[in-house]
């Protein structure tokens, strides 16, 4: 069974759970979603569905994607991200919404992470920096050394280093569904997501239980 859905991120609000604690949320609007292509292990090597999410001017799309959403006849869509299933049991043009989803499951959310820019290892790695005293005035956000001398003679690769932070794809794993709305097409997640207010999210049933 298909577990999986294109979504947009709302935003966070809090619920009361029985006991009366306020509970963080996620809001996101998932779905509805058409299934705009189905691949067969037969002659793809493996079983997958294309869903397609957000209906867009038919003039803010490629040629191919119209002609390939035309051919099925179905809306422009403006999103198209591909789920693996076990077995192909869709057929194209059928809508998924939010309604395969419970309340108390496992998801995994996947979103690209806000870009922050150009950042230090202060902000960047959680650096500590150097001493506030002895005259190191200008050291206090510094990474220190960044190798030795002559061996090896270079910086490893893959030393933590200040560098473009952030616009990264990012999966927050085991949220739990604590809110299904079917007629508003909402889904509320305990806790954060990856991503700015509007962004595109999947979500995926949770590979780890």
């Amino acid at each position: 069974m298909l577990k999986g859905l294109i979504g947009k991120k709302i935003g966070m609000t809090q619920i009361f759970d029985e006991a009366g604690a306020a509970v963080p949320v996620t809001l996101i609007e998932a779905g509805p979603c058409y299934v705009t292509q189905v691949r067969l292990p037969e002659k793809e090597g493996y079983a997958a569905v294309q869903l397609g999410f957000g209906e867009a001017n038919p003039k803010r799309l490629t040629g191919g994607q119209l002609g390939h959403l035309k051919k099925s006849e179905l809306p422009p869509l403006r999103f198209l991200r591909e789920f693996r299933i076990r077995s192909p049991e869709f057929k194209i043009g059928d809508k998924v919404t939010v309604g395969i989803f419970g309340l108390g499951e496992r998801v995994d959310v996947i979103g690209t992470s806000k870009g922050k820019g150009f950042a230090g290892v202060v902000k960047r790695y959680h650096f500590r920096g150097g001493p506030k005293s002895h005259g190191a005035s200008d050291r206090l956000r510094a990474p220190g050394s960044s190798s030795s001398t002559t061996t090896p003679g270079r910086v490893y690769k893959g030393s933590r280093r200040p560098g473009h932070m952030g616009s990264e794809r990012v999966t927050a794993q085991g949220l739990k569904v604590v809110l299904v709305d079917a007629e508003r097409n909402l889904l509320g997640v305990h806790g954060a997501v990856p991503g700015s207010k509007g962004s595109l999210v999947m979500i995926k049933d949770a590979r780890k239980q």
